[in-house]
């Protein structure tokens, strides 16, 4: 749950990214738990990070984004959104 809060946090955040700094606080979650998730996730290519002085900084990566929801659709979801495209 924690991994999915964050993507649906950044993804929410203009250009899809956020910084480290700013993830903490409205995820309820420790700073420790949410630098293990980001690694996890940044591993996984679902995120890119940029340091930017003292901060890093997480932006989602689109193509890894999609890919995932493709995997994860119920079947038939994939009828309807090429219909409605």
């Amino acid at each position: 749950p924690g991994r999915l809060q964050l993507l649906s946090f950044i993804a929410r955040q203009p250009d899809a990214e956020a910084c480290v700094c700013n993830l903490v606080e409205p995820l309820g979650l420790s700073q420790p738990t949410v630098s293990h998730h980001l690694r996890v996730l940044s591993e996984a290519g679902l995120l890119e990070r940029e340091r930017r002085g003292t901060w890093m900084f997480y932006r989602l990566v689109p193509d890894r984004i999609e890919a995932l929801r493709q995997v994860l659709a119920l079947p038939g979801d994939a009828a309807r959104t090429k219909r409605s495209a």
